[in-house]
């Protein structure tokens, strides 16, 4: 059993219209006035980050993100605004940067790239022993993560238009030049010379910058996943937890038994995140075994069949198996938000209706901290 933690990052909506607002400073300010914690800046005044403390039972992680959510909202409603966890905006905006100098200096050095992003992720973080032991599992997972991007997948709308993608985000984030799937590392100093050839390479501005699809986590001994849409059901984003975990589990299983890392090239890799990010779960996906089409649900249930055993260990098997068939039958976020936008015909309102449904009620009996 490993600790896990999650970490969201959160779209900040009138509550009116539901046009993105940068509404950050506000927000934050009302939190502390309110004695709550407030939830971390980002790169974009719309957005906030919210994150659970690391646990090994993922009930608690659940209890985390949904005090931090329902914290966020109720800052965020005394402003006049709302929380929502949707990846990209559905209603069309100008996204305002922090004013922090590394933000600045990303707007400069990056222009367009860097104004165009507002892009809302979930990073999944799983303890380590060492990092080289995290190595071993970033080399064996690397197959497996476009899946996670396909039932994640929550961002359908980008500027005012429906993209025809599951998950845009993933298109829009796949454009800093260091982020995406890598090659395997085979060893600690290769991972760490790669790092440091491409933090000096003149282009990025810092390690901060190197946004792998997995990583090593630059400040906590985790492997930090990078890949996921937020979720707005903050079951689903306990789903994708718990399929990470037992991924580095599994990995690390592999590597202890001498098992090598899977060659898949990451020309691959990279057709299959497309795919994923393009169809979600509602269309073929790339096998990576084969570099051919096969039934989204078919590749899921390969992946589940490989993680049965760390899954039955964490006790997280019918946690994952209940939310796969949840996302498989009501479809993914990208599938409510355009259903919603089929009955409405207003993206203010599925902006709204995220928002909604992203911050929980308190269970009866139960109260915040």
């Amino acid at each position: 059993m490993r600790r896990v933690g999650v970490e969201e990052e959160l779209l900040l909506v009138d509550a009116r219209t539901g046009a993105p607002v940068p509404g950050y400073d506000a927000v934050a300010q009302a939190a502390r006035l309110a004695r709550d914690e407030p939830a971390e800046h980002e790169l974009k005044q719309e957005m906030a980050e919210i994150a659970s403390a690391p646990h090994l039972d993922l009930a608690e992680i659940r209890a985390d993100l949904e005090v931090h959510r329902r914290s966020l909202a109720k800052a965020a409603a005394s402003r006049g605004f709302a929380a929502a966890a949707t990846a990209s905006s559905p209603v069309a905006g100008r996204p305002v940067i922090t004013a922090e100098q590394r933000y600045l200096r990303m707007e400069q050095r990056f222009g367009l790239l860097e104004r165009n992003q507002l892009t809302c992720g979930m990073h999944v973080h799983v303890a380590i022993d060492s990092p080289e032991q995290g190595v071993a599992a970033l080399d064996r997972m690397r197959p497996w993560l476009p899946i996670l991007i396909a039932l994640s997948a929550n961002s359908p709308f980008w500027q005012g238009e429906d993209t025809a993608y599951a998950s845009y985000r993933t298109v829009v984030w796949g454009q800093w030049p260091s982020a995406g799937p890598t090659e395997t590392f085979g060893s600690l100093d290769q991972y760490r010379r790669l790092v440091d050839d491409l933090t000096h390479s003149g282009t990025l501005l810092d390690e901060g910058m190197v946004y792998f699809d997995a990583r090593l986590s630059r400040h906590y001994p985790t492997i930090e996943v990078r890949v996921a849409d937020v979720c707005t059901d903050v079951s689903d984003a306990i789903m994708v937890a718990a399929i990470v975990r037992a991924l580095v589990e599994t990995a690390l299983g592999q590597a202890e038994d001498g098992l090598p890392p899977d060659r898949t090239r990451t020309e691959l890799l990279r057709v299959a995140s497309w795919s994923a990010a393009r169809y979600g779960t509602t269309a073929d996906l790339v096998d990576p075994a084969t570099a051919r089409p096969i039934p989204a649900a078919d590749l899921i249930d390969r992946l589940m069949d490989l993680l049965a055993p760390s899954l039955r260990t964490s006790g997280d098997q019918d946690l994952v198996a209940d939310g796969v068939a949840a996302i498989l039958r009501r479809g993914t976020g990208s599938e409510q938000q355009r259903r919603h936008y089929s009955e409405t015909t207003d993206l203010g309102a599925v902006a709204l209706d995220v928002a909604r449904r992203t911050t929980p009620e308190p269970s009866p009996g139960t109260t915040d901290p």
